[in-house]
């Protein structure tokens, strides 16, 4: 028998008998997630297009297999809750899941997006123990997602000014994703998770640029010229739609404000962007730190 424990920084009762199903769980947050879910013993089970047991959103005649014997669920929807057809997704796997015995679900959505709201409101009304992290920006898409490219050339050109966004840290995403699967206390709350602070994202490439050694720019351009970039790379109009939507709607002063749900979920502060960075540029992951010349 597994017996429960404390959670150290809140006080709050853990389990680590658990069998969890990770949909997105070999994205930025679901790898994370499933990393703590191992630690703590629990039973994972990825849910991905090429894991062991199949997962597909299109396909949910593989639904059930994913969910046999799985009594919690971690939800990170690809590629966005704003693209058509995600709503109609959610609501069909939570009655499945609820179907098949889970009892608890948490839900990963978009900060300022108004599609996520509407699938937010499915997981409140199912009857299940339900969590929603509501995030900001990812420290990381300047680091494992389409900016990294752009910041290791040395030109970062967006369409977006100078509005600050409070970018979150996967890694405290997947901390308060892991609290909410395993430990009591966390059933029916909105945890809205964001930095410490409003950085703009030509701050944002300079701390970059000054923790690489590196000269790095950044350009404002128009979202038209944005777009026509990204098709003249061979990225396809879904994405190319989905990104631009995503820039010119949610940067657009909706989120310029920070919000307290990691120290709400976890007891303590939120990682702050700049450290973020030096521990990425100290991982190479924008290429060698450059030697300071005399």
């Amino acid at each position: 028998m597994v017996y429960p424990d404390f959670c150290p920084d809140t006080g709050r009762q853990k389990t680590n008998n658990r069998n969890v199903l990770v949909l997105g769980g070999t994205g930025k947050t679901g790898r994370r997630v499933v990393e703590r879910l191992e630690k703590r013993n629990c039973r994972v089970r990825v849910g991905s297009r090429k894991s062991e047991t199949p997962f597909d959103w299109n396909r949910p005649q593989g639904w059930a297999a994913a969910l046999k014997g799985v009594d919690a669920a971690y939800i990170a929807y690809a590629p966005d809750l704003t693209v058509p057809g995600a709503r109609d997704h959610i609501s069909a796997f939570v009655d499945r899941a609820a179907e098949k015995g889970v009892t608890r679900v948490v839900l990963l959505t978009g900060r300022g997006e108004v599609e996520a709201v509407k699938c937010e409101q499915i997981l409140r009304e199912s009857g299940l123990e339900w969590t929603i992290l509501r995030a900001s920006w990812f420290n990381q898409n300047f680091s494992e997602a389409f900016l990294h490219d752009a910041v290791v050339s040395g030109h970062v050109a967006l369409p977006v000014g100078a509005v600050g966004e409070p970018f979150i840290d996967c890694e405290d995403i997947a901390d308060v994703a892991t609290a909410a699967l395993t430990e009591d206390g966390h059933a029916r709350k909105l945890y809205e998770l964001t930095g410490p602070r409003l950085i703009s994202f030509a701050e944002a490439i300079e701390e970059i640029s000054q923790a690489t050694g590196r000269p790095i720019t950044f350009e404002p351009i128009s979202a038209d010229d944005f777009a026509s970039g990204m098709a003249a790379q061979g990225v396809s109009r879904e994405e190319t739609d989905l990104v631009r939507y995503l820039f010119t709607t949610l940067l657009d002063g909706r989120n310029e404000s920070t919000a307290d749900g990691v120290h709400q979920a976890l007891g303590r502060p939120p990682r702050d962007f700049s450290e973020y960075v030096r521990t990425a540029a100290r991982q190479g992951v924008w290429g060698p730190v450059a030697t300071p010349t005399s």
